[in-house]
């Protein structure tokens, strides 16, 4: 598999949208104006100045016209320590690759030096600027809005982004100042729209493409969740993959390497990513979405640290039930720690795929053997990782960086993976021969039938007798079997079982069982 595709990492390159760059001076409200645009809370909002650090992406859309919205920190000309020159340095890059400039300002404290100074940096930039006079709440500061005319670009418009006053006439204008659609963007756009009609099924009662789902007659119609993961497929649905682990194991690094350019802040100081940042990348012949997270801490530190970083946890976990897969980034210098067990212990609940990184290889003394007992180490520490696929890695000098994806979307292919019904009961009925079920209350379960009912994670539910009872170590048993035969790498499976009462032997037992 090839590595990164030179047509780059960002929104705007990968997808041939327009990008919209919201920027001004810390605390203007930059990061609401961009929650409204994008209709959800991606960026972290706190009333604390430098909240926002690395470039935020998202797409929306307004009056049939798609572009790339992108959230920056605040612009300052002199900033404090060495994370604040970094987030300069974020925002610099957001302006010089936009096609439309929104200049948020604050309407209630009225033009400030820091404006001044960053609209002498807003002067130099090619693309057009309009600037956005944000809580203007009321009328009065509507009209007090107007000062900012001094600046010297013609259109200034009075907002309110928390209660969302005059977005509309805002987005318009944005609207309106995009160049003319490119030919990559009319593609893109023709191309989502056939994918749609392929994809989606002619009526409601129709299944995923290609396959009726589970027989009635097994009971599962109600559990065939299979369908919405199948149709995402069919349309081309690129796989997330969230990058989570430890506060500075190197998850910002691993994600910059990946992607070629300084996409996220790296630091030494822990908590540097706040955000969970999307980034769409060409990766061979299929588009991923690589989402970077912050540090996940243990739940103490969590609940004593300022609004932000409690903030940008949830972030983290709520990246996590929105990914398909997640590489879990581990320090090799300290090997897997309890912290790092719990937060893949979260991957596997939640269903998604998991991948194990060992970043900073570089600095482990190595022998032959290295390799194979730090994953001895980690199955030992924690069994239930075995399942995971690990790879050791150098995020800093870009050290065997493209297998982490390439496992990645192995394990993609295996969340999706589908079992023919005939094919699992042949399989199954040859493990219950090799290895029946132990007793139960001094009978033996039966297993009936089995069928594969979802994907993403795959899903099989067993129907027999007394197969509610079966003890943990058999089902273990028959899970491994699935994974002998199929693989499954780095994805959990979900094993289901439902008893169904077996035919009374004769018209008097039948009887008796109406009664009961």
């Amino acid at each position: 598999m090839s590595g990164p595709g030179r047509s780059g990492p960002t929104g705007r390159r990968v997808e041939g949208l327009p990008v919209v760059a919201i920027v001004g001076r810390p605390n203007v409200g930059k990061s609401t104006l961009f929650n409204r645009i994008v209709g959800t809370r991606l960026a972290i909002v706190e009333d604390r100045a430098r909240t926002t650090r690395d470039r935020l992406y998202a797409t929306a859309e307004w009056n049939g016209r798609r572009f790339v919205v992108v959230d920056t920190g605040g612009l300052e000309i002199e900033p404090g320590d060495v994370i604040e020159a970094k987030v300069q340095e974020q925002a610099r890059l957001a302006i010089a690759e936009a096609d439309v400039i929104v200049f948020v300002v604050d309407a209630a404290a009225g033009p400030t030096p820091g404006d001044l100074e960053a609209a002498e940096l807003l002067r130099r930039a090619t693309a057009p600027v309009i600037v956005a006079a944000n809580k203007a709440d009321n009328l009065r500061r509507e009209l007090e809005a107007a000062e900012f005319h001094g600046f010297g670009w013609t259109e200034v418009h009075p907002i309110s982004a928390l209660h969302g006053r005059s977005v509309a006439d805002l987005l318009d204008a944005v609207v309106a100042a995009l160049p003319p659609p490119t030919e990559a963007e009319l593609a893109e756009r023709e191309r989502e729209a056939r994918a749609a009609e392929a994809a989606w099924p002619a009526t409601e009662d129709a299944g995923a493409p290609g396959d009726a789902g589970p027989p009635e007659s097994a009971g599962a119609t109600a559990e065939w969740t299979g369908a919405a993961a199948e149709w995402a497929v069919a349309a081309g649905e690129p796989a997330a993959i969230a990058i989570v682990g430890r506060p500075n194991v190197g998850k910002s690094s691993l994600l910059n390497a990946l992607l070629g350019e300084e996409r996220a802040i790296v630091s030494e100081v822990p908590g540097t990513t706040r955000d969970a940042i999307d980034t769409r990348l060409r990766w061979g012949e299929s588009e991923i979405i690589l989402i970077d997270t912050a540090g996940i801490r243990r739940r103490g530190r969590v609940a004593s640290a300022a609004p932000a970083e409690r903030y940008s946890v949830l972030r983290a976990l709520r990246a996590i039930d929105r990914a398909d897969v997640a590489v879990l980034v581990v320090d090799a210098t300290e090997g897997l720690t309890a912290q790092d067990a719990h937060i893949a212990g979260y991957v596997v609940e939640a269903g998604r795929g998991l991948v194990i990184a060992l970043n900073k290889w570089d600095l482990v003394e190595k022998t032959p053997r290295t390799f194979d007992e730090a994953v001895a180490a980690i199955r030992r520490a924690a069994p239930f990782l075995e399942l995971a696929p690990v790879v050791s890695i150098s995020a800093r000098d870009r050290l065997r960086v493209g297998r982490v994806l390439e496992l990645a979307l192995d394990v993609w292919g295996a969340r999706r993976r589908r079992v023919s019904t005939g094919e699992l009961n042949r399989l199954v009925a040859t493990a219950v021969e090799r290895q029946p079920p132990p007793l139960v209350h001094g009978r033996r379960p039966k297993i009936r039938y089995a069928t594969q009912v979802a994907v993403a994670p795959p899903t099989f539910v067993f129907f027999g007798v007394d197969v509610a009872d079966l003890h943990f170590s058999y089902r273990r048993y028959l899970e491994n079997r699935l994974r002998d035969a199929y693989g499954f790498i780095g994805t959990p499976i979900r094993l289901v079982f439902r008893d169904r009462a077996e035919r009374p032997a004769g018209p008097e037992a039948r009887r008796l069982a109406r009664r009961r």
